[in-house]
């Protein structure tokens, strides 16, 4: 069995670089970090936990920025997030990222993805919380065909986009997770082709 370490690395917690050497040197397996861009200062949504929202939701670190610190820290350990919010990002400028990432951790990344359930935060990405989970399906999709076509194209309902003249190559293991508070869970690694659904 393989353990990891889970963290929300902040400006006040370990430094990621020096945490990661050490779950490292350790024997863990894995090191997974959180994402949220950003906590509306108003909000709806209630926090799955109950209570007011930790203080460090409010200031995680860049994910892909804070784990290619620890990439370059260690030789070994896995490096993942956990979840990664995809239905905040370009999926053009995120298969870049995470591509990137992948590369330069000699193929250790692992992507957890997920939809969210802090509403507010994923409207002021232009993101409807209703259609969150279908934005998700497509937006893998189309990453999915950016790492392994040389002329990408992807024409979806909430994703438009034409074609990509340049190929993104990328190894990482993707963990397809719904991750929302009242949903079902589900995590299964795979290496799926572009085509099949998620």
């Amino acid at each position: 069995m393989h353990h990891g370490v889970f963290i929300f690395p902040t400006d006040y917690s370990i430094r990621i670089d020096e945490l990661a050497r050490a779950v490292e040197e350790r024997g863990f397996e894995s090191l997974f970090v959180t994402e949220h861009t950003h906590i509306p200062t108003s909000r709806r949504s209630p926090f799955a936990g109950g209570g007011p929202l930790p203080k460090e939701y409010s200031h995680t670190l860049d994910p892909f920025i804070g784990l290619t610190a620890a990439a370059a820290a260690t030789k070994t350990l896995k490096l993942g997030t956990g979840i990664c919010l995809v239905i905040e990002h370009d999926p053009i400028t995120l298969a870049k990222t995470i591509a990137s990432l992948d590369l330069l951790s000699n193929g250790r990344f692992l992507f957890g993805i997920g939809a969210g359930w802090n509403a507010e935060e994923m409207e002021n990405h232009g993101t409807a919380f209703k259609t969150r989970f279908r934005l998700l399906r497509e937006r893998i999709l189309a990453m999915k065909e950016i790492w392994t076509k040389d002329e990408a194209q992807y024409h979806g309902k909430f994703t438009r986009r034409c074609c990509w003249a340049a190929r993104a190559d990328t190894r990482c293991s993707a963990w397809w997770i719904s991750a929302t508070a009242g949903s079902r869970a589900a995590a299964t690694p795979t290496r799926s082709s572009p085509a099949s659904p998620i």
